[in-house]
């Protein structure tokens, strides 16, 4: 028994039951101003009295002071810790809350900076920078007396037309994994509580619908959906975990013990708190129909292994007449208790008093964040084609059209403060410096024009004419075209905002349809939040680039990218779809899930996981790998990377794997390893790999996930598909059943670079 926890203990022998049940809810002390920001808010929140009221017994979690309407920062800061103080001052137990806020692209609060969205993270395959963005959005949390960030979200995307593509990492569990795993490290080490969400299965929804049933199989759930989740606690520590709003084959997450308690903690050891997606417990009744009212909710969320009900307590405040009724056993109350005020007593706030005067948080955007922002959004921008018109010539004259050039919403994701809350309140100025790609561009480029030419999702054509002139005009046209990001319908991606078909919104491809008819050079800016079905444009466009929400720095991140400053380095995290039909699609199906002389749909992407152009070129030669490994052991391979163009540039060697016969059906290719190296015109390096075996692990014809020898083929290749260095190696020994001991973490070293020959 840790300190903490000892102490935890003690607290909770000197309460009530009602003062415990205060700790297992939160509530929305500053909601409303009709900011809807939860799934089926208005109708779940009705009744909520007063905070003073509400929190007689004590409290929880206070939730999302700062992220429900812009509050100026030094006021804001001070008004909650008088609401701490009344806590301390004015409540029994005397217990400070936890304050939760989210920051799936930096804090979502008014003034603070704002990151590129996670789809950008895993475009830049740089888990590293992903860790220090971590620890500076913590940093801030701090500072404003927050403890708990929602994040990060480590749901592996499975299909495009799910709003909320925008929001994750990418299509490989190991990606998703390591990359959200250093996010967590980063949010830790600034000491604020990191949530991994949504556990498990929202991503693999019917349809690419939001909040729809999931029909994934036990075998895709333990080897696809839920290995992040498993690293993110094993390797980066995660103290919380929240429930995902899916039903799996029939059963919500939210009333599975299976998963709550059996996997979680049982299984992997996890310690920390399970929070409730928002009205997720309720939800039991009113959308799964599987309690009866709340309070039986309540019971089931409880008992599968939910701690804390948010963002307030409509059900586990029932909990008490359960208790007294004999329909629940208390010790299942104290057992949720004990791991609140242990983390509680983890993060000091079983002693803090909150003095009044308390210290200025500083600013939110400061000019360190930025420079974070600003190298994180230029290492995400993936160059899919070119024919040499990039980068942009010196002199050139440039239109610059279309619905996301001289937006700076255009920028952000959904969970943005701009995007998820100042809609609710216009007269808001964004409160941080945004430069749209049209100022970011007139910024480098001398002669410059620009046409509107049509919204991002209205039939409204009217400015084509005024775009087409502007592009015939010029030497070059720059269009930039892509998403709004919103909630629940008002947005073009988003969450609640799906799509049955993979088409650039509104008339956007007809707007560069035409303006590829004037004969003008085409440099397509994709700024979306999901990959969309362009195909058709990749062999027309001089040039086609893809920004997923690149954040307050993404326009000049651009910019650089159009006119050289920046050499292009990112990779597509997720495939470039062919179709919105060819979904749900994942570059890791099996054989069978390829073309087939027997079908006449191909469903290949127009684009392969992992694929990325430079303004230099790069070759890997000489991949060796250990001809034979133990089934427990470690895979050990070398490649040498060499820059062959003309400029230095940041190449992503990607180490992949294919297991040609086995039990059951494996992927055509599967990421095992990627390493950023910077080289110099002309420099080679070797990188070296040092792969764990339980990376290649799966859920056999007797659902065990277990390592199965036999012979692998490795390559390494600028994409998932090709196969530019080969080599092989032979797993030896019996199967090996993978446990918490097996090491997750790809293990890279990269040589120093060769002088150039």
């Amino acid at each position: 028994m840790t300190n903490h926890e000892e102490r935890a203990r003690e607290v909770l022998a000197g309460l009530s039951l009602e003062e415990k049940l205060a700790q297992l809810v939160g509530v929305w002390v500053e909601a409303g101003g009709g900011a809807e920001v939860a799934p089926m808010q208005d109708a779940m929140e009705q009744d909520t009295p007063p905070f003073e009221e509400f929190a007689k017994h004590g409290l929880g979690q206070i939730t999302r002071f700062y992220g429900t309407r812009p509050l100026e920062p030094v006021a804001a800061a001070k008004a909650l810790r008088e609401r701490q103080r009344w806590l301390v001052e004015h409540t029994r137990p005397g217990i400070p809350a936890m304050v939760h806020e989210e920051c799936l692209t930096g804090l979502s609060a008014w003034q603070a900076a704002t990151f590129p969205a996670p789809l950008a993270w895993g475009a830049s395959f740089d888990a590293d920078l992903v860790q220090a963005m971590g620890r500076a959005i913590g940093d801030t949390m701090r500072s404003l007396g927050v403890h708990q960030g929602l994040a990060p979200l480590l749901d592996v995307v499975r299909d495009a037309r799910w709003g909320r593509v925008e929001e994750c990492i990418g299509e490989d569990p190991y990606l998703v994994g390591t990359v959200g795993t250093a996010y967590v490290r980063g949010l830790q080490d600034a000491g604020i509580v990191a949530t991994l969400k949504h556990f498990v299965g929202y991503s693999a929804s019917r349809a690419g619908r939001n909040l729809a049933p999931v029909s994934a199989g036990p075998r895709e759930v333990a080897d696809v959906l839920l290995p992040p989740f498993e690293m993110a606690v094993l390797d980066g520590g995660a103290r919380s975990v929240m429930n995902s709003y899916a039903e799996i084959d029939g059963l919500p997450v939210a009333a599975s013990r299976e998963l709550l308690t059996q996997t979680l903690r049982d299984r992997w050891g996890f310690t920390g708190v399970v929070v409730a997606d928002y009205f997720a417990v309720a939800f039991l009744a009113t959308l799964h129909g599987v309690a009866d009212g709340l309070a039986d909710a309540a019971v089931q969320a409880l008992t599968a292994g939910i701690d804390v009900e948010l963002p307030t307590g409509n059900a586990y405040l029932q909990l008490a007449d359960a208790v007294r009724s004999g329909a629940l056993d208390e010790a299942l109350i104290d057992r949720a208790a004990l791991r609140v005020l242990t983390q509680k007593a983890e993060l000091g706030l079983l002693d803090e008093r909150f003095d009044e005067a308390g210290a200025d948080p500083g600013p939110l955007d400061p000019a360190e964040h930025r420079a974070l922002a600003s190298r994180l959004a230029e290492e995400s921008v993936v160059l899919v084609a070119n024919d040499g018109t990039l980068p942009l010539a010196q002199a050139a004259r440039v239109a610059v059209i279309g619905p996301n050039a001289d937006r700076a919403e255009a920028l952000f994701g959904c969970y943005s403060f701009t995007n998820h809350v100042l809609p609710n309140f216009p007269d808001v100025t964004l409160g941080i410096d945004v430069p749209t790609v049209l100022a970011a561009v007139r910024d480098e480029v001398a002669d410059v024009t620009y046409a509107r030419g049509c919204g991002v999702s209205e039939a409204d054509r009217s400015g084509f004419d005024e775009a087409v002139a502007a592009a015939a005009a010029a030497d070059v046209a720059v269009v930039v075209v892509g998403d709004q990001a919103g909630l629940f319908g008002r947005g073009t991606c988003g969450e609640g905002c799906d799509t049955d078909d993979l088409e650039l919104p509104g008339v956007q491809r007809p707007l560069v349809e035409a303006v590829l008819a004037t004969g003008t050079p085409v440099v397509l800016v994709l700024v979306t939040g999901r990959p969309y079905a362009v195909g058709w444009a990749l062999d027309r466009c001089a040039a086609v680039l893809q920004a997923f929400f690149p954040g307050e720095e993404g326009a000049a991140a651009i910019a650089g990218v159009l006119t050289g400053r920046v050499n292009p380095s990112g990779r597509l995290p997720v495939s470039l779809p062919g179709s919105g039909g060819a979904q749900p699609y994942s570059y890791l199906h099996p054989p069978l899930g390829g073309a087939s002389s027997v079908s006449n749909l191909d469903p290949a992407p127009a684009r392969p996981f992992g694929f990325g152009l430079s303004y230099t070129t790069f070759t890997h030669e000489d991949l060796v790998a250990v001809p034979s490994v133990a089934t427990d052991g470690v895979i050990e391979a070398t490649v040498r990377v060499r820059n062959t163009g003309t400029r230095a540039g940041a190449d992503v060697v990607q180490l992949y794997a294919h297991d040609p016969v086995a039990s059951i059906t494996r992927p055509a290719a599967q990421l095992l390893g990627y390493a950023r190296v910077e080289l110099e015109a002309g420099q080679s390096t070797e990188v070296r790999f040092r792969v764990p075996t339980a990376r290649l692990a799966f859920s056999g014809r007797d659902l065990v996930r277990a390592v199965e020898p036999g012979a692998i083929e490795l390559w390494v290749g600028p994409s998932c598909e090709v196969r530019e260095t080969q080599a092989g190696t032979e797993l030896v020994g019996d199967r090996h059943p993978v446990t918490t001991a097996d090491a997750r973490w790809t293990e890279v070293a990269a040589g120093t670079p060769a002088p150039v020959a």
